[in-house]
């Protein structure tokens, strides 16, 4: 899916709304027996732990699509950002390219957005869909592999009336608990992101959900925005806790027509009561910005954003 048609499937469910990313890289010594995925270093001194930053991230589709791809991924670093979440590439020789060329900018690829989770939902009652969302799964967790990624971004089910919530608890959970030994054999986290699909809808539910898997492999991705009509980022962050591997970041503002998406610190986000919450529980890995694009000099002023308001720098 498209960042525009992302977009348009949140502004199309607002209606119903309104009326109810640890880092995993680091090196691969990092990798040893005091090491679990989503949970802090083992035997790490706080003083270390206190030097462990939040990386800065950007969605590929946010960099100017009139550019190469090599000038998108220098204009990332130059922007200022850290890692790039890149959108499932089903085409081989595509994934190659982008590896390729993220290298050579010396800039990572943080994590993988799943595309096929909107169109074919795992809550599906019919196998075809849920087996097209499943090949779908299968290819972003093998692209992730591929370009050193530690985890692919799952929207789990899609509540409608051909799929109860009831239904859509199980089903999903059901259909990636068959991803579990592909995601552990690559050791890339299934990371669980809560938006407008009438499902997950509040931090104690999104928890529970995915303590129900008991495996390391399967995480949240937590937006900060998507909750922000029905409830409060610092509190489900307080409520995730360590089960927050990754993170998105976007800002939206009411007003007299309903809302608007905004740049971060342009809405109704409580960014210091945020940032506060990310400290409190010790998170440490991405950040990504989900927004609309733009040029080099916008963002740079984004970027500036996420140090201010997310980082605590200037």
């Amino acid at each position: 899916m498209s960042q525009s048609s992302r977009r348009n499937f949140l502004k199309a469910a607002a209606g119903t709304a309104c009326t109810l990313g640890m880092n995993l890289e680091s090196s691969k010594a990092s990798r040893g027996k005091n090491f679990t995925a989503g949970q802090p270093y083992v035997g790490l001194t706080t003083q270390k732990r206190k030097e462990r930053s939040i990386q800065k991230g950007v969605l590929l589709d946010m960099l100017p699509a009139k550019l190469t791809l090599a000038q998108r991924f220098q204009l990332a670093k130059d922007a200022g950002f850290d890692v790039v979440q890149a959108p499932t590439t089903p085409d081989q020789h595509t994934a190659e390219e982008i590896k390729k060329t993220a290298e050579q900018a010396h800039i990572r690829i943080d994590s993988v957005m799943n595309m096929a989770h909107w169109e074919f939902p795992l809550s599906s009652s019919d196998p075809a869909i849920v087996e097209k969302s499943l090949s779908g799964m299968r290819t972003s967790l093998h692209n992730a592999k591929l370009w050193g990624c530690d985890a692919v971004l799952l929207v789990p089910a899609v509540v409608n009336p051909q799929t109860s919530y009831r239904d859509a608890w199980s089903r999903s959970q059901k259909e990636i608990r068959k991803l579990i030994p592909l995601a552990e054999e690559l050791r890339i986290v299934i990371a669980i992101e809560e938006v407008w699909n009438k499902f997950l809808l509040s931090p104690l539910e999104m928890a529970a959900y995915i303590d129900e898997f008991k495996s390391p492999w399967i995480k949240a991705w937590f937006d900060v925005g998507n909750v922000l009509l029905y409830g409060y980022p610092q509190d489900w962050i307080r409520t995730l806790g360590k089960r927050i591997v990754k993170v998105h970041l976007k800002d939206f503002k009411r007003n007299e027509d309903g809302y608007a998406w905004v740049n971060l610190g342009d809405g109704d986000a409580d960014w210091t009561e945020i940032q506060k919450a990310f400290s409190e529980i010790g998170y440490s890995g991405s950040a990504t910005v989900e927004l609309d694009g733009g040029d080099e000099a916008y963002l740079r002023d984004v970027s500036r954003r996420v140090d201010r308001l997310v980082l605590g720098r200037g």
